[in-house]
């Protein structure tokens, strides 16, 4: 069914638009605390190329043609992190991060429903709900809106246009990806916004809502809009569909940007597609490698406007992929990953949680990564360490979840 006039305005209007009030007025209402960015890789993106398990003998044997070679200090093998683990080459910009002690991995995390679904499996992860497929705001949501309850947070989304993890009852601010963010939109045309103040005359809610998302737009748009901006050719590249891993390292600046002119907003989420990697993706070149370093500027982004003491970068992706390589040099859908934090308040330089490597006995059905640690075990430890959240409060985000005490290290004393 084709939209309606009115239903197209107000779609035209939330691409990009801010549901919340004016930044200026939202600028000084919260101290500034902790902030947590979520980037999200959606399609599962091969955890076991990013952080390479060179010191398992099993590695090399199940991955002939796409394994990471072991580190002999040349630019063709993974980079040493320690005996056991090393970095994909392509995220050489993210070494001194790890040698710094702000970087740690957590090498078999995920949701522990085994569904094999990409759709499913993102659901699961942004509702806070494993298992379930019942209609469900997202998570972030829902901490978002527990302000009225003394907490503070806000949340920012930049890049896809309606999350789920972000979808819900409460306002949460999204900004459109790559320079969509940058433009001001219909409404800053005088004749447009008549037409529309004349459209919902007789809802004086509506159209005070609509001006509002106006207003924020038009305001993002002039704050992000510096002379520094890529050139033409460049903002192709960062444009390249939405939510690309190209695009990610600008939808990081943007973030980046609005959460350090608006502290109220502690909670961020960024997104990109293009990891699932079924067919040729390459070991320390190819289409991986590349996603891999579009990955690392994305993080080194967020790091450069994160980085005050209770700061925290989570990533993660809804499920891993198989440990051995497939008959195309790929890999197919699996179960746990590796979920990377970044951040001063991080135990970095190591891996955290339980590691059992990669025979087959000790593997999910055989193929894939075990899910030892919850995802929600990581994001409760966060909230509670970075921003302050009370662990008893922590079921009204993630019903059913678990204390994980064996996560009790990641982040320093």
């Amino acid at each position: 069914m084709l939209p309606t006039r009115r239903q197209a305005i107000v779609q035209s209007l939330q691409l990009g638009a801010f549901a919340l009030p004016a930044l200026s007025a939202l600028a000084d209402s919260a101290k500034p605390e902790g902030r947590m960015v979520f980037v999200f890789l959606r399609g599962a993106y091969d955890g076991l190329s990013m952080l390479v398990p060179h010191g398992d003998a099993h590695y090399a044997q199940i991955r002939p043609n796409i394994g990471i070679p072991t580190p002999d200090g040349s630019p063709r093998t993974s980079l040493a992190l320690d005996d056991l683990f090393g970095l994909h080459p392509a995220c050489a910009d993210l070494l001194p991060l790890w040698q710094q002690g702000l970087l740690s991995a957590i090498p078999c995390a995920g949701s522990p429903d085994t569904t094999r679904s990409h759709f499913d499996a993102q659901y699961h992860w942004e509702t806070g709900k494993p298992g379930s497929s019942s209609p469900s705001a997202g998570w972030l949501n829902v901490l978002s809106g527990m302000v009225d309850e003394g907490i503070g947070l806000h949340a920012l989304g930049v890049g896809e246009s309606s999350p789920r993890i972000l979808s819900g009852p409460r306002p949460v601010q999204l900004v459109g990806n790559g320079l969509l963010a940058t433009r001001p939109g219909t409404m800053a045309e005088s004749k447009t916004r008549e037409a529309v103040l004349q459209l919902y005359a007789g809802d004086q809610k509506m159209a005070k809502a609509m001006l509002e998302g106006a207003n924020n737009r038009m305001s993002t748009a002039a704050m992000l809009k510096t002379p520094s901006m890529p050139s033409s050719s460049e903002q192709q590249a960062a444009n390249n569909g939405a939510g690309s891993p190209q695009g990610l390292a600008l939808d990081a600046k943007h973030l980046g940007i609005l959460m350090r002119q608006n502290r109220s907003l502690q909670l961020g989420f960024l997104s990109s597609g293009g990891w699932d990697t079924h067919i040729n993706q390459g070991n320390v070149t190819g289409l991986l490698a590349n996603n891999f370093t579009n990955l690392s500027n994305a993080l080194i982004q967020l790091r450069m406007a994160f980085n005050e003491p209770n700061d925290l970068v989570i990533m993660a992706s809804e499920f891993g992929r198989t440990c051995a390589e497939n008959g195309t040099r790929g890999t197919d859908h699996g179960h746990g990953n590796v979920m990377w934090l970044m951040g001063n308040a991080v135990l970095g330089g190591r891996h955290h949680g339980r590691w059992d490597g990669l025979a087959k006995d000790k593997l999910n059905e055989g193929r894939d990564l075990p899910v030892h640690h919850d995802f929600r075990s990581v994001f409760a430890q966060a909230l509670v360490r970075c921003l302050g959240f009370r662990q008893d409060k922590m079921a009204e985000v993630f019903p059913g979840y678990r204390w994980d005490s064996a996560l009790d290290g990641l982040f320093k004393a």
